[in-house]
């Protein structure tokens, strides 16, 4: 059975040159070279300007940064990591103690200019219970106990970042 290494960046994914060295050093690891590398951004990263316009402007730039390698497969979320928690609208309206309507029916068409995480924080502040919205410890909250065939049959995104990882465990099983 596959292993899944998670190698954190603190804020938002390495570009260019940088990129592509942390991936050839994690293909070849002399201790532990990984069989493939899966990197996940968010289209939305904070930096002005923008890294990214769309996921498959991020995915085209990943690939180019980090050149002709096939174990590699570059994967974003539109537009930040939150728009896969969108779908649980219910639970994070519990969660937060509010009755804020959901921004809307597809998770992955909320933009730059209000994106996912800005929308749970201020339905977080502005709810009953008072708390701020932190991704650590609320994003694991929002999705226990949840089904996230759910959210990956609402994303197109998460879909495919979830089929590669099944794709490299296992040829035959993705999700439809």
């Amino acid at each position: 059975m596959p292993k899944l290494d998670m190698v954190p960046y603190d804020g938002r994914i390495p570009t260019g040159e940088r990129l592509k060295r942390d991936v050839e050093r994690l293909l070849r690891d002399k201790r532990r070279a990984a069989d493939a590398v899966i990197a996940l951004s968010d289209v939305y990263t904070g930096s002005r300007p923008p890294d990214f316009e769309a996921a498959d402007d991020a995915k085209a730039k990943m690939r180019a940064w980090v050149g002709n390698e096939d174990r590699f497969h570059p994967h974003v979320a539109l537009h930040d990591f939150e728009a896969w928690l969108l779908p649980f609208w219910a639970k994070i309206q519990k969660l937060a103690g509010s009755n804020k309507a959901a921004p809307g029916p597809d998770p992955e068409k909320v933009n730059h200019i209000k994106p996912p995480a800005h929308i749970l924080a201020e339905v977080y502040r502005t709810g009953q219970k008072g708390k701020s919205y932190v991704k650590a410890r609320d994003a694991g909250r929002i999705l226990a106990g949840e089904n996230l065939l759910v959210s990956a049959n609402a994303c197109r995104e998460l879909k495919a970042f979830l089929n590669t990882i099944l794709k490299l465990c296992d040829e035959d099983q993705t999700i439809p």
